[in-house]
């Protein structure tokens, strides 16, 4: 009998659906093909660096340089900060040069100079042959109609098509001989179109050397499957050698954001070895719902950095039901070499069996440590904190070689990463789970509310909701959602509220418990009703039942559900060691399965591990490595020594920060962080505290942290506001900035939401000024941070900011911490 781990959750009535992995059953390499993203990046800084390069982005889709379709996304401008990520190759959208949606047809000799002028520019990029050429878009329905019913006109629509992709084609070549070019590019799959085209590109000598085609609707989790082994035929039948494959848009809005539904996505395009990004539905810049604000995790970015932590080969995964819409599905690998095997899994609730065979004992021993966490919904806009850990288990291998784990209570809307490793001596330290429930607000008793469906399977392009339901229309002087909660014991529960808020500023509602006196809580903006957030507030409770009401406030809110967790102190988490990002040539040590239970890592002199460590806020957080020996941490182009089991007090950003430790010889087992963004210590000035020049003035606003702002600045090089920072000691700061705007504009079409950043120029004494970038905050009102790393002597420092070209954003205050505090 296998081995098995106890149940994360209470048992449900049905047999749990079984998930199979086949160690023994290779794929071929990771490829990490599907986590690219269409408009992922707008501008360089956003999304941030370190939102970034943990995925480990294979391909991203973006405008020519200039194209009109969007104000930003041009693919040279964001290769900056995508190439320094990491990132792979950019495929250039080019008939975004054109403004309207669906593009204006002004024909071919319209179009060939357009097509001149991009080829040239990316040409003479220093990284041009990381760019590939999409000279169509859609063109089944956009331009040729390719999709129509009837033959006779489908063969004229096919052969006017054909000669235009003849002569682009040509003329790429002739500008750019060594250019890759991908198409045809349909807004879905037609063997009719394909078995033409590949007949006719392979005569013309004009084959693309990638294929591409769209999988935009919820019967792709179906369909594709199919759709991929009926083009891999049809490459047969015309002699042709297997094309590169990249589905440059997948995936609906009710997807995007949603961990269990993203796995399903992800484990077909991955086990069919196809790269493919995610589609371009809402607003650019945000890797397609998954980076809160620049650089803040969502439940759906950590499976995708789940995904890029995957290294050796896929294994087969057998779910219980294969090719079918929201389902349990999954994806696995196993890495010999660092004797680690990942199991990927989610959309589906109830109970699961994961069954993994062929456990190799040459590999993994007798035992194997089990590490199960989960990566839930938080939102298209919810802050995510690092997954949790809900069991860590010593399992013995049984005679057959599987290893069984139980998996109790599933979210539908969660993913699941199981992570086997040697089980060496020792016990793993248990997992420590706080209480928690949730309830939807559709269930709450309403007064003057609504409730709504948004996405599902039919109305696969509505946001994600939890449960396919929220509730609107709290916009009436009564409007309230009174929830009615239950919890095991006296004390402080934190209240994570899932919302909407389209506004066009900061919104209130009224907080009351059993009838008591309201609380207010504020809830940011966010980018539409239904594009949802997540704020967190804590409240006192009793054991018993409770009723909790959130009634309107200012202007108005939606809610989608609520979350009460137990608080267990500061937050905190272990990072294991084993799990991290590594270069160089560490060795993993299982010996000993105590603590995290995922063994050691051991540094030499030239190998680096890079811990991706979350903070709920910019602050100090307490780290400790848990090492054998000293080692170097490196954050904010900072570099201390760390003393093992010594804490360090360090100065984090908001949301993702990528921590790098090297070190002479020493075994690590993990990075641990705990704390809550503590100030103290921190240089905090307020607009009023500037010198302002050249127009730039203090604008009164009851939202600024002192009512005001510095509004006006820049849009001319006299236009500066300059502050004194008063250092204490000389070193490495991070200057965070916090600020606001909401520049759009309008191309002409609604289809996205077209925001745009503002960039300032920093200047810091005498230093070279630094160019930031200040993503939209969705409204004037709503005050976002981005940390800059620099440099401060001892004693006063001018800090100018400043934009000679082009506006600003409005600052309400500035602080700087010490990296090392």
């Amino acid at each position: 009998m296998a081995g098995t781990l106890p149940a994360a959750g209470p048992a449900a009535a049905a047999d749990p659906q079984r998930l199979t992995v086949d160690l023994n059953a290779s794929e071929g390499p990771v490829m990490l093909g599907a986590n690219g993203s269409l408009y992922g990046l707008s501008d360089d800084g956003v999304p941030s660096d370190a939102a970034m390069a943990p995925l480990k982005i294979t391909s991203v889709s973006q405008k020519p340089e200039g194209g009109a379709q969007h104000p930003n996304g041009d693919a040279l401008t964001v290769s900056k900060s995508f190439f320094r990520s990491g990132g792979g190759e950019i495929n250039v959208m080019m008939q975004d040069i054109y403004a309207k949606w669906p593009y204006e047809d002004l024909g071919i000799d319209d179009y060939l100079p357009k097509v001149d002028k991009i080829v040239k520019e990316v040409s003479a990029d220093p990284n041009s042959d990381r760019f590939v050429y999409i000279p169509f878009n859609e063109p089944d329905q956009i331009w040729y109609k390719l999709d129509v019913q009837d033959q006779a006109q489908y063969e004229k629509n096919r052969d006017r098509f054909f000669k235009d992709w003849k002569t682009v084609y040509q003329r790429i070549r002739a500008i750019a001989p060594d250019a890759r070019i991908a198409g045809p590019n349909e807004a879905a799959y037609h063997t009719r179109l394909l078995k033409d085209f590949l007949a006719f590109a392979k005569r013309e000598n004009v084959l693309p050397q990638v294929m591409t085609w769209h999988e935009l609707g919820s019967g792709s989790l179906r369909d594709f499957q199919a759709h991929y082994d009926n083009y891999r035929a049809l490459e047969r039948e015309a002699g042709i050698a297997p094309l590169k494959i990249n589905i440059d848009e997948y995936a609906n809005r009710r997807d995007l954001s949603v961990p269990g539904q993203l796995v399903q996505w992800v484990s077909m395009f991955e086990r069919n070895k196809v790269y493919a990004n995610m589609a371009y539905w809402d607003a650019a810049g945000n890797l397609s719902g998954h980076v809160v604000r620049s650089n803040i995790p969502n439940g759906g970015w950590w499976l995708f950095r789940w995904y890029a932590g995957m290294t050796g080969n896929t294994v087969k995964v057998t779910p219980p039901q294969p090719n079918s819409i929201d389902t349990l599905q999954g994806l696995a690998s196993l890495d010999a070499s660092r004797r680690q095997a990942q199991v990927l899994l989610g959309g589906s609730a109830g109970d699961s069996d994961v069954v993994v065979r062929n456990v190799p004992r040459s590999v993994f021993g007798r035992t194997v440590t089990a590490t199960v966490a989960e990566a839930a919904w938080s939102g298209y806009e919810g802050q995510h904190a690092a997954p949790r850990v809900l069991a860590r288990t010593k399992v013995k291998v049984a005679d057959d070689g599987s290893v069984t784990v139980p998996l109790r209570g599933l979210h539908k809307m969660s993913a699941y990463r199981i992570a086997l490793t040697p089980g060496g001596s020792g016990t793993p330290s248990a997992a420590s789970v706080p209480w928690s429930a949730s309830y939807e607000a559709e269930d709450a008793a309403l007064t003057d509310g609504k409730v709504y469906t948004q996405g599902t399977v039919q109305n696969a392009n509505g946001y994600a909701a939890s449960g396919t339901k929220d509730v609107g229309s709290l916009n009436q002087p009564g409007s309230k959602a009174a929830f009615t909660v239950t919890v095991p014991k006296d004390g402080t529960y934190d209240l994570a509220i899932l919302y909407g808020n389209q506004s066009g500023g900061p919104a209130t509602q009224k907080l009351s418990v059993d009838g008591g006196d309201p609380v207010t809580v504020t809830y940011p903006s966010t980018e539409n009703w239904t594009y949802r957030a997540k704020k967190n507030v804590g409240v006192q409770l009793k054991a018993g039942t409770h009723q909790l009401t959130l009634s309107k406030g200012d202007a108005e809110v939606t809610l989608d559900r609520i979350d009460l967790t137990t608080r267990t102190g500061a937050a905190a988490a272990s990072y294991e060691a084993t799990l991290a990002d590594i270069s160089g040539k560490p060795s993993y040590d299982y010996s000993s399965s105590a603590g995290v239970g995922t063994g050691a890592l051991v540094l030499r002199s030239g190998d680096k591990a890079v811990f991706d460590v979350y903070a709920p806020r910019d602050g100090y957080y307490t780290v400790v490595p848990r090492a054998s020996a000293a080692v170097k941490l490196a954050l904010h182009g900072e570099t201390v020594t760390a003393t093992p089991g010594r804490p360090l007090r360090l100065y984090l950003v908001a949301g993702n920060n990528r921590i790098a430790m090297t070190s002479g010889h020493a075994a690590v087992r993990s990075l641990d962080v705990s704390g809550d963004g503590s100030a103290a210590g921190t240089l905090s000035y307020e607009g009023a505290s500037a010198t302002l020049a050249g127009g730039a003035k203090l604008v009164d606003s009851p939202h600024a942290s002192a009512g005001s702002y510095i509004g006006w600045l820049g849009n001319s090089s006299s236009s500066t506001a300059e502050f004194t920072a008063n250092a204490p000691s000389s070193g490495r700061y991070v200057l965070v900035v916090h600020y606001a705007h909401n520049d759009r504009r309008d191309n002409g079409h609604a289809y996205n939401t077209d925001i745009m950043s503002r960039t300032a120029d920093i200047t810091v004494g005498t230093a070279a000024p630094v160019k930031a970038t200040f993503k939209n905050t969705w409204s004037f009102d709503d005050y976002w941070t981005i940390g800059v790393p620099v440099d401060l002597k001892k004693g006063a420092n001018k800090v100018t900011f400043g934009n000679a070209s082009a506006w600003a954003p409005n600052i309400d205050r500035i602080e700087l911490g010490r990296v090392v505090g």
